[in-house]
């Protein structure tokens, strides 16, 4: 029987391989399995500011003042002055009615007056002589009193016959023609102040707390290229119920030639200011199915605090309730953090 000897080179290389094999069977482990550091993450610092909501509101512009000029009394015209679309100053005659009737009267009046007077004058000489008895002269003096009631009632009608402007402002266009015969029904004309101007607009219920006298209030009108600024001078002293909103006045200064009476208004209100309003970014604050958390950093591990919220734009979010200033709030890795966590902040930023 012949048995076959395998050289040693031959055999060497079988152990290799078998112990080439059984390494890779055993997995390589290298420092401490299934331990990891505090997740990386970026905080910001609450500090105080000042903000306020921007409210956008449609508005209209009126004239200061707005009166349809009618005549008191009927009559023929006889005399008229009035410019279309012109200014014209306080008490300037308008409109002149006929009254030569009236004026007659007047004279006659005046005439008998002055016959009264003397009569009432010589009666007073012989009361004061025993005359004529007191009776008698205080007859004199009534009819003296009577008639001078007479001629100012009649001053008064004739004043009636006399259309003048109520205050300065611009006429606008005339409804009547000379000659022509009014009555207090036909409207003459329309008269309005535009050297101010006001603009009324309404705010949402929420908002009427913060609406104050002198509070001030940008607008552009429909059309128009520049910003305009009113202050408020009235509010209506309850919320209409239709609609949920308060009624604004405020006033205009400034003769611009966009602000014409009548025309739409964008408004723009800077409502709700807080001084010391407490801010942070809007991907901080985790909304939950009943309430709103953030996370706090309290030394080197997290707290979940429940907040509520007021004011907020694109980027940050106002805090009323449930963080201070100094605090400081983590924004990023929010869904992976859990309670009383171990995190290291590798990013600060504050407003």
């Amino acid at each position: 029987m012949r048995l076959s000897i395998l050289p040693y080179g031959g055999f060497l290389m079988i152990i290799l391989v078998l112990l080439s094999c059984d390494a890779k069977k055993q997995p390589v482990t290298t420092g401490r399995q299934g331990q990891s550091g505090p997740m990386s993450v970026d905080a910001f610092v609450i500090r105080q500011t000042s903000v306020s909501e921007n409210v956008e509101v449609p508005g209209s512009l009126r004239p200061f003042e707005e009166t349809e000029i009618r005549a008191e009394v009927g009559g023929r015209i006889v005399n008229m002055n009035i410019n279309e679309g012109f200014k014209v100053a306080k008490g300037r005659l308008l409109v002149k009615l006929f009254d030569e009737d009236l004026k007659a009267q007047l004279r006659k009046l005046r005439v008998q007056l002055q016959i009264k007077e003397k009569t009432e004058e010589r009666n007073r000489e012989l009361l004061e002589i025993s005359g004529i008895s007191q009776q008698e002269y205080d007859l004199s003096t009534l009819e003296v009193e009577n008639l001078r009631a007479d001629i100012e009632s009649t001053e008064i009608a004739i004043s009636k016959t006399e259309i003048r402007a109520p205050y300065s402002g611009v006429v606008g266009l005339r409804n009547i023609s000379l000659g022509s015969y009014i009555s207090p029904s036909d409207i003459v004309t329309t008269i309005r102040q535009v050297d101010k101007l006001k603009l009324e607009f309404s705010v949402p219920e929420k908002y009427a707390k913060d609406i104050q006298m002198n509070h001030a209030v940008k607008f552009r009108v429909d059309g128009g290229n520049q910003e305009h600024t009113a202050k408020v001078i009235a509010t209506e002293n309850n919320v209409d119920q239709s609609t949920r909103t308060l009624k604004v006045r405020a006033l205009v200064n400034g003769d611009n030639p966009e602000l014409v009476p009548g025309v739409f208004a964008q408004v723009n209100l800077q409502l709700g200011k807080n001084d010391k309003a407490l801010l942070v970014p809007t991907q901080a604050v985790l909304p939950n199915i009943r309430n709103k958390q953030v996370i706090l950093l309290r030394g080197d591990s997290v707290h979940f605090s429940v907040v509520e919220t007021g004011i907020r734009d694109s980027a940050y979010i106002e805090i009323t309730h449930g963080v201070a200033h100094g605090d400081t709030v983590i924004t990023t890795g929010l869904m992976s953090i859990r309670p009383n966590a171990k995190v290291r902040v590798t990013n600060f930023s504050t407003l």
